[in-house]
């Protein structure tokens, strides 16, 4: 059995080193937690199998405390993304090693998501797995790009610092993601009670009076003809009208699940008013931050691209990123391959080429970031003060319209039942 050494805290905060014989690394963790000791290091000494009689300390060590490591690994969600990485971060900063920082996280921590990526964690880095890796096959969340910085961090030795910009870099963009999804919010909202107002009118309130309209026997104004008429065809042809909606919707999804109908669209939606704009700053913030991020934890400038390559989600700029790692790799500086790919900002490519001529790029790009994401503020700002009275005045015009054909109409068949009664 092979024999392992190692170096392990008591309670008392006392190191204690010794050997042990263990049938694999995982197994000697086990031990050294079975006897109260939080392990710092643990390395196997020898290869060669003895014949040792530590099979009753193996037995008891089977159930360390914590969560089932085994099965498959947890999601996180953004929020808890940030906040493992935010904690960990703090843990490895107060000078714990990564296996008790890991040990506190599987352990201690209130949220069981938590927890249980903490266990797995733990659990493959027992196995002699690095770090990156381990976090690679932790959970689908810790995408490439967060293991790169990993083990980034990792080999130059700067993993709380990396840890922290990481978590600083993912509440930025999410911060950018909430903002987004609040400014067409209320835009939603406003046009669907719109759509439920006509709907009532169409066919509650307008099929009501066609009867006393009817009796009326006066010749009705041409824009009540017509809102009458819109209304019969709507009572009448309204589930034909539901199939239509579902039918396009299911035709436009199945168009954008190809590869040129995602790119089409994808291209499209930075043409719509008010909300292409949006998209595009949106891309530029996150784009410009990650890079700043990547770089400063010393990722090269090539490897940086591929991991937002594969990051992006609009397919569009990822087809000019590709163009843009083809210029990078046969040499040309970044800001001269962003031109020559077309579709990105001058303004963006003028700040890269300065942070390249002064050696700053890291820099310039948070600098950029910091600018886009005021720019994206602004633009959501600008977005939903508009949107809100354009709406409001065009409820408004078709509150009016329909009140007026009703109002005109009543009069009328008042009018017609007094002659006729007359």
């Amino acid at each position: 059995m092979p024999e392992f050494t190692f170096q392990a805290l008591a309670s008392s905060g006392e190191q204690i080193t010794g050997t042990l014989d263990a049938p694999s690394r995982r197994e000697a963790f086990r031990q050294i937690e079975s006897r109260q000791l939080s392990p710092l290091h643990v390395a196997e000494k020898s290869a060669q199998a003895t014949n040792g009689a530590n099979k009753k300390s193996t037995r008891s060590a089977s159930g360390s405390a914590g969560p089932d490591p085994t099965g498959p690994g947890p999601r996180l969600k953004a929020a808890r993304l940030i906040f493992f990485t935010s904690e960990l971060a703090d843990l490895l900063e107060a000078g714990l090693p990564v296996q008790q920082a890991l040990n506190v996280m599987a352990e201690r921590q209130q949220d069981p998501v938590i927890r249980r990526t903490g266990a797995h964690l733990r659990h493959h880095l027992r196995d002699g797995q690095t770090l990156a890796a381990s976090f690679r096959q932790t959970s689908p969340s810790f995408d490439d790009l967060y293991t790169s910085l990993i083990a980034a961090g990792e080999a130059s030795g700067t993993l709380p610092g990396v840890l922290h910009r990481m978590a600083q870099s993912m509440t930025q963009l999410h911060d950018l993601q909430r903002r987004f999804v609040q400014a067409l919010v209320y835009p939603a909202f406003m046009i669907a009670a719109c759509v439920a107002l006509m709907a009532v009118f169409t066919l509650v309130l307008v099929p009501q009076l066609t009867s006393l309209l009817a009796k009326s026997g006066q010749q009705l104004p041409p824009i009540t003809r017509l809102l009458l008429d819109f209304s019969a065809f709507c009572t009448a042809h309204w589930w034909h009208m539901l199939l239509g909606a579902g039918a396009a919707a299911t035709l436009f999804r199945v168009l954008i699940a190809t590869t040129s109908g995602r790119l089409w669209w994808d291209r499209a939606k930075m043409a719509i008013p008010l909300i292409g704009p949006i998209i595009e700053t949106r891309f530029y913030a996150g784009f410009t931050q990650a890079l700043a991020n990547l770089i400063t934890n010393g990722v090269p400038l090539l490897s940086a691209l591929k991991l937002l390559v594969r990051g992006t989600q609009n397919r569009f700029y990822r087809a000019r990123l590709g163009d843009v790692i083809e210029a990078v790799s046969a040499g040309e500086p970044l800001s001269a391959s962003l031109r020559r790919a077309g579709h990105f900002q001058s303004l963006m490519t003028d700040i890269i080429a300065v942070g390249e001529q002064t050696g700053h790029l890291a820099k310039s790009l948070e600098k950029a970031g910091l600018r886009y994401d005021k720019e994206l503020d602004s633009r959501i700002k600008r977005l939903t003060a508009l949107i809100s009275p354009v709406i409001i005045v065009f409820l408004a015009g078709v509150v009016t319209v329909i009140a007026y054909c009703i109002v005109t109409s009543i009069f009328s068949a008042v009018s017609g039942i007094r002659s006729q009664t007359g």
